[in-house]
């Protein structure tokens, strides 16, 4: 009865589960987005949990009745006719005929999963779907990468020195490789593999068998173009499984292949070892990226260029906004994080109260970041950048209007012409790959339609301190800025001269633990005539 029921609630969970309809993606949701699927999980473990509650109820009642009826049948079977002789069983025999068993087929055909069912209708919706899991398993790469991280730092949670309770099993880690196997992704798919292999060694239960995690990692083993490795472990394969179906012709072709290597380049067979492989034993694949690990090495905090030197031409000063009437009483205070391009930091820049106001407008329109196309102007999403945005207005609040002016007192910069404040939410893994805040000379048109002229400067307000990671690095000049809630960085994308300075190009790092959540201003040329005059050199 027990081991039926769980089967059942196991059945009716993965009956439920694939019907799911997916509305969301993963990959791109807010923490807050995240935070109601959360919610929604725990609501569902409680609708659950009734069901067990209300099926155990049910099958209690038919064991007290399968019991009381199991009694009477031994005595009724043991002598019929005696039994039958008294006129009130043989009534009692009629009435349970009639009433009783009727009542009991009721009782077994009634349905307490109805309750369950419905909740799981009202709340499937929103639901992630394959693609999410994908993304999720991506982003969980993308953080391995960039912070230099083992597999099973992520298996066991330890993160950035942080130990949580947060472990992958077996299974997790094997539907990891699979996941970048399944894209073609063979060097994060040895490493998820081999993990899966170790714990599975270790002793650790799973679904998986070993022979399917060996059938995965030999095959992504000899495409990252160790045939040794891969001969080994294939062996291993066979060994488990000498029936494989495609073991036995794997081996010997990687066999022929690696021995015709051998003889033309005249060397000896020597075996692979049979030690785990570990980060590092291969070389990780580039990409599209030039200065991918120049970015992924500051985002680290390795490389930064900040020299004693450099460190001593830096100070911290009170800012009146070049004497403007609202800051000479409260002058904001202001640090130079850098020299040259000069970037400074304003401190005290949001209270806590603006920006729980400005999370409050901008959670119900957050949507996935886009960014503006170089030929044709128009705003698309781009998978180098993972976040969620939304544009807010100063009608939408006078908080709006009030950050607005602040940032137009603090820079002398009129913001009339500036774009919509944006916030933005990154999320675990949430990045912006390096990219240029003004357009360039090979896209002229980029912001023609805005009719204001390039983004001559950016104010980027920090509305949340991170755990880990999420960093503002400038790879071409090694700096790193580290984000501190209710201050904001400032600098300038352009020269004097309206030329772009090349040296902004810069990145948001990937968010290792936490969430990160910004808002910037990106103000442009138009009204800037007279508040930053033209210089009379290209570099002024």
């Amino acid at each position: 009865g027990d081991k039926h029921l769980k089967l059942e609630c196991t059945l009716l969970m993965v009956l439920i589960l694939s019907s799911v309809t997916p509305l969301t993606h993963l990959q791109y949701l807010s923490a807050g987005q995240m935070t109601d699927l959360i919610y929604t999980e725990k609501e569902l473990v409680q609708s659950l949990r009734e069901y067990i509650k209300a099926e155990e109820s049910k099958l209690a009642a038919v064991k007290s009745w399968a019991n009381k009826l199991d009694a009477l049948t031994r005595l009724s079977t043991s002598d019929p006719e005696g039994y039958l002789a008294h006129p009130v069983n043989a009534y009692k025999l009629m009435k349970r005929l009639n009433t009783e068993w009727t009542e009991l087929e009721s009782l077994v055909l009634q349905n307490p999963s109805d309750g369950f069912i419905s909740n799981m209708s009202t709340h499937r919706q929103y639901f992630p779907d394959e693609e999410d899991e994908t993304g999720a398993a991506k982003a969980l790469m993308r953080l391995q990468d960039t912070y230099q991280l083992d597999s099973e730092a992520f298996s066991k949670g330890k993160l950035s020195g942080l130990h949580s309770s947060a472990l992958l099993t077996v299974d997790d880690c094997f539907d990891m490789g699979k996941t970048a196997y399944n894209d073609a992704d063979y060097y994060h798919a040895v490493l998820w593999m081999q993990q899966a292999l170790k714990q599975l060694d270790a002793g650790e239960e799973a679904v998986v068998t070993k022979a399917d995690i060996l059938d995965y990692l030999s095959y992504s083993v000899y495409q990252m173009g160790d045939l040794p490795r891969a001969i080994e472990l294939t062996r291993r394969l066979v060994a488990i499984d000498a029936s494989h179906q495609r073991a036995g012709g794997n081996l010997r072709y990687f066999e022929r292949l690696l021995f015709k290597q051998l003889n033309e380049m005249n060397q000896t067979y020597e075996p692979a070892s049979e030690e785990p492989i570990q980060l590092g034993t291969y070389s990780r694949p580039k990409d599209h990226l030039p200065e991918r690990e120049a970015y992924e090495a500051l985002c680290r905090g390795e490389g930064l260029q900040m020299t004693e030197a450099r460190r001593s031409r830096l100070f911290c000063r009170y800012h009146n906004g070049y004497m403007n009437p609202r800051l000479l009483l409260k002058p904001m205070k202001e640090e130079d994080e850098w020299d040259s391009p000069h970037i400074v930091r304003y401190l005290d820049i949001l209270s806590h109260g603006e920006i729980q106001k400005i999370k409050e407008l901008a959670k119900p329109r957050l949507a996935r970041a886009t960014v503006r196309d170089p030929k044709t102007g128009v705003l698309t999403t781009a998978n180098y950048r993972v976040s969620k945005s939304a544009w807010l207005e100063g009608e939408d609040d006078p908080v709006i209007e009030r950050v607005n002016q602040r940032i137009e007192d603090i820079t002398g910069l009129t913001v009339t012409t500036a774009e919509l404040l944006q916030v933005a939410n990154y999320g675990v893994g949430g990045q912006y790959e390096p990219h240029y805040d003004f357009s360039r000379k090979d896209e002229p048109d980029a912001f023609k339609r805005l009719g204001t002229g390039n983004r001559v400067a950016t104010f980027l307000n920090y509305m949340s301190d991170v755990e880990a990671g999420g960093a503002t690095v400038f790879p071409d000049f090694g700096a790193a800025i580290w984000p501190r809630k209710g201050t904001a960085v400032f600098w300038y994308n352009l020269f004097k001269s309206g030329e772009g300075d090349y040296r902004t190009r810069h990145a948001a790092c990937p968010v290792l633990v936490g969430s990160k959540w910004v808002s910037n201003k990106w103000i442009h040329e138009r009204g800037q005539e007279f508040r930053r005059p033209c210089g009379l050199t290209e570099v002024d």
